[in-house]
């Protein structure tokens, strides 16, 4: 695909987020009905509405293209893939949602190949876009407008660490984090880890716990298109297209740390 297709197709997809981001804060300002999933792990009509609207419009788009959805495969509705796909978490961060902190994400992602090649991550509540394909790097987009972004050289005072609100072993982070030099350690919820080392607001986020395809496809393929990468703990570039979907623990960075 083409740069200039890429950005055809990305512009199509922001729109599609950001209708669905409209339909969540819909639910946002009143009543949160909660309900549990199979797993244990909460859903709300929020991430129906936002996943029921980004699958039609994406079946609109591509019709060709499978598109893999968490409420969907919770459902046990699971398209046979080919080498492009969608990935869509509709709303990554549920939690965050119910809480009412604003840290939950609209996370749309097209792999190819088993590699994110255009990723948008929509924070509504916030008023914040991150976005980026293989080819034509990332941005956020915000009440500022729209701006580069792109990973930053670690400081000299040490990395600054991302790390789960929700989520996370404490002792098997600190485990991790023994050999480096850490000059700070902040906490953020759903995609946004990825986005702030996409950013170069953080240098890495060590991902030490469960974590499906569809949470982090969209915030991966920003972190790349902003010269940040996306490994397993052997080192491995994180690939997409497993047979369950689950990933293994993993590292997000910027520069080398």
């Amino acid at each position: 695909m083409h740069a200039s297709e890429q950005e055809h197709l990305l512009e199509q997809v922001i729109a599609i987020a950001r209708h669905a981001g409209a339909l969540i804060l819909d639910i946002y300002g009143g009543d949160i009905e909660v309900r549990g999933k199979a797993d244990s792990s909460p859903v709300t009509a929020a991430d129906e509405r936002a996943e029921a609207h980004i699958v039609e419009a994406l079946r609109q788009l591509t019709p060709d293209l499978p598109i893999v959805a968490e409420e969907a495969v919770c459902a046990g509705r699971i398209p046979a893939l080919g080498k492009r796909f969608w990935l869509v978490d509709p709303l990554d961060g549920t939690k965050e949602f119910i809480r009412r902190n604003g840290e939950f994400t609209v996370n749309i992602a097209l792999i190819d190949d088993q590699q994110p090649l255009l990723g948008v991550v929509l924070a509504p509540a916030l008023g914040r876009m991150f976005a980026g394909t293989r080819d034509l790097g990332a941005f956020i987009e915000d009440i500022d407008g729209r701006r580069p972004i792109n990973v930053r050289r670690i400081p000299e005072a040490g990395i600054d660490v991302v790390s789960s609100r929700s989520h996370g072993d404490a002792e098997a982070l600190d485990k991790f984090l023994a050999g480096y030099q850490v000059n700070a350690r902040l906490s953020a919820g759903s995609s946004l880890k990825l986005c702030l080392v996409a950013s170069g607001q953080a240098d890495l986020y060590p991902r030490l716990g469960r974590t499906m395809e569809w949470d982090i496809a969209a915030g991966h393929a920003v972190l790349n298109a902003a010269g940040g990468s996306l490994r397993t703990l052997a080192g491995d570039e994180l690939a997409y297209g497993k047979a369950d979907f689950a990933n293994p623990h993993f590292v997000a960075s910027g520069a080398e740390a």
